[in-house]
This record gives C-alpha cells, structure tokens and sequence, in this order.
C-alpha cells in the first residue's frame, strides 16, 4: 500500500488549534488523534465525516475540558495528520470501520460517549453497535446509518456526483459551502492544510461512493446487523441535528422512533447552522453533550 503522510509544518500556526498531536498505529497505519482533558475522565469521542478533520471539533474541546471530560478527537485515516493512502482501491467503508475500532481498543477507551456527525456516524453507529460495551452513550449530529433502502436526496446525489467529476477537489470550500455563515480565509486554509496537492485527496474522493445507496451494496449486510442491535439500544440515544442541513434533514425522526434509548431524551435542533454545525455552532453544540452526559451519568 503506498501511503502518503502530510509534513508537520502544513499544521503549525492553525488557527483556534493548540492542540499537541498524538499518534498510534492501525493496521500498519499511523492515525492522529487529540487528546485533551484528564485520561481518567469520561471520555467524548468526536468523529468527523467527508471531507473535514479534527479541526472541525476546536471549537468544542476547550468546552468539554472544562466540564471535566476527557476529549478524543481522532483522524480518520485519509485525512488531517493520520497517514493517506494514495489508491482510492485502498479505501472501503469496511476498513475505515476496522481503523475506527482498532483505534478505540488500541487506546483501551470504555464508558465512551460517541459524538459523531456525517461519515463519523456512517462509520461510529457500526462500531458502537459491533462493540456495545465500550460505549455508554451516543450523539448524532447530522447523520445516519444506510442501508440502501428509501428514496435517495437530490442533495446528496449532486453532491456525489461532483466528488467525482470535478478536476480539483476544493476541500476548505467544501467546508464553507455546507456552513451556515461565512468562514475567514485562514480557516478555509486550515482545512486544506492536510491536502498539499491532488494525491492527497484519495480518501476524501472516496467516502462519497461508499455510501451505500442501494440494497445491493456490500456495506449493507453488516449496516442491517448493526441496526437490529441499535433497535434494541437502550442507553442514552441523543440527536442535535442542524436545522440547515439538506442532505440529512428528517434524518433524526427515523433515530429517535427506532431506537429506545432515544426515548425521553431531550433531542434539540441546533439553529442557524448548516452541515458542518460543529463549524457554525460548535459551543453550542458541546453544552448540549455536557448537560447530555450529566443528565444520564
């Protein structure tokens, strides 16, 4: 597998992003993560999807931290500062799964509350649901669990079909397109810092064709599966959808009727943001995972 790693100076002088790196190896793969707060404390993972990095989630670490939580931000492998690799053919929706749980058992995490948005919860609903016992409580952000059934969204259909048609693939406008407000230019920038050139971009042009969009996709066995244990899931299911995101509008309905523990929850709609609410609304949005971890500790 040829592998590409991005230089560490593309990472210096982000802006609102202090944070020290931190490495561990996943199939034969270096994979970057942050790693704030006390190691004893619960622990919030922070997934982020297509086609942004931990950088998505500055603006929440410093707010868990100081609610006395312990939060783990990783890469996943594609993109930030874990290690690319350079063949699209390297890239399955099954292996960014067994990066995602090799990860979690290689850091030893348990009691983990899942915050995860876009591909974070394509690929974190299917951990939790492989691994259950490591996980004490979830929280779905503009995301889901496909299983090729149901109408497929105009917005998402365009979406993959500019991944892959378009010469250059823009990362940091990407960002700014799915985002409520306007982004100043060295925070676009701080999103492109992980894609030097084209080559770099395989994993991200990727995710979009692994989704699965039709019964017959190969994901879609092991997503039933996953869905007949979150079915019967009766931890703390909590849902903070944005109320301008087109791709995955309505998408927090189906969660909050098929899976128990999202009963009695007090699921929000985060106002005035767009897909990438992290980006938008991200303080708010890490208030609402404290008050939602401290109502069901």
């Amino acid at each position: 597998m040829e592998t590409l790693r991005t230089p560490d100076e593309r990472f210096l002088n982000l802006p609102g992003y202090p944070f020290q790196p931190h490495y561990v190896e996943v199939g034969g793969l270096r994979m970057h993560y942050v790693d704030e707060g006390p190691q004893s404390a619960v622990p919030v993972l922070m997934l982020h999807g297509e086609p942004s990095w931990s950088y998505l989630y500055r603006k929440m670490i410093p707010v868990l931290v100081s609610a006395g939580l312990r939060a783990v931000a990783p890469d996943l492998v594609g993109f930030g500062r874990s290690d690319k690799p350079a063949n699209r053919g390297d890239y399955t929706y099954q292996g960014h799964v067994n990066w995602t749980t090799r990860f979690i058992q290689k850091l030893d995490l348990s009691g983990i509350t899942l915050v995860c948005q876009d591909w974070g919860g394509v690929i974190g609903l299917r951990v939790a649901a492989e691994h259950p016992a490591r996980f004490a409580r979830i929280v779905a952000a503009n995301t889901g669990l496909p299983t090729g059934e149901g109408p497929i969204g105009d917005a998402f259909m365009a979406w993959r079909k500019f991944s892959q048609e378009t010469p250059t693939f823009p990362i940091g406008q990407i960002v700014q397109g799915g985002c409520a407000n306007a982004l100043p230019p060295e925070v676009v920038a701080a999103y492109d810092a992980p894609f030097p050139d084209e080559r770099f971009k395989a994993g991200a042009r990727q995710f979009p064709i692994l989704v699965p969009i039709a019964p017959n996709d190969p994901a879609v066995p092991a997503n039933r599966k996953a869905w007949e244990v979150l079915r019967g899931w009766e931890k703390p299911f909590l849902t903070a959808f944005s109320d301008g995101d087109p791709v995955t509008k309505g998408g927090e309905r189906l969660l909050q009727s098929a899976i128990p523990g999202a009963r009695n929850q007090t699921h929000t709609t985060i106002t005035g943001a767009g897909h990438f609410l992290q980006e938008d609304k991200g303080e708010e949005l890490a208030r609402v995972i404290v008050d939602f971890i401290r109502g069901n500790s």
